[in-house]
């Protein structure tokens, strides 16, 4: 039977099923318990991860020691610091389980022998970078085109759930805003609805 990540993966690029089932053999299980890190900012980022289930969160911390939620990542998103991955550089986010969390793992030296043995291997890699700026690229249009409300809305009517499952300032930190606005946009919005 086919996993998720095996679907998200032919669906995500459209592939044969025997070019899915060799990329994952890349990918090895790892388990996170609640409060541990994937990645801390800093340190070298040599490994990429699939959420097969919990909740990641991806934040920095700013030299004033405020943290800024980048993104929640759940069951079937990727968590990785993209440019620290591809560039070798330090990490400058902090990848952190939320919750306990089952992840597949690719480590930077097997995503390397990808290439060698998957001969369209640069197109999908392509296809995933685009994807990601892509997403970014989404994000920065609702950032600026819409207001704290809308965001807020749109972030809700999407993912209902995590705002009983993440603390709310991390979720205020990822829509750009203050924890009182998040929390009077809260409340305006629950008095409309009651």
């Amino acid at each position: 039977m086919e996993s998720a990540f095996e679907k998200y993966i032919q669906s995500y690029f459209g592939i044969p099923p025997e070019t899915v089932t060799e990329i994952i053999s890349y990918f090895q299980p790892m388990t996170l318990g609640k409060g541990e890190y994937f990645l801390k900012e800093g340190a070298k980022c040599d490994k990429m991860g699939f959420v097969q289930s919990g909740i990641m969160r991806e934040y920095l911390t700013e030299e004033q020691g405020r943290e800024v939620t980048k993104w929640i990542s759940t069951s079937g998103y990727f968590v990785v610091d993209i440019a620290a991955f591809l560039f070798n550089s330090p990490a400058r986010w902090n990848l952190q389980a939320l919750s306990d969390c089952e992840l597949l793992v690719i480590h930077q030296k097997d995503y390397a022998q990808i290439g060698q043995k998957i001969p369209q291997w640069p197109e999908l890699e392509k296809l995933f970078i685009a994807r990601c700026f892509t997403i970014l690229e989404q994000r920065i249009v609702t950032h600026l085109s819409l207001t704290s409300e809308e965001r807020y809305q749109l972030f809700f009517t999407h993912h209902r759930e995590l705002f009983n499952l993440v603390p709310l300032q991390y979720l205020a930190s990822m829509l750009g805003m203050t924890p009182e606005t998040f929390s009077r946009i809260r409340n305006k919005l629950a008095k409309r609805t009651s």
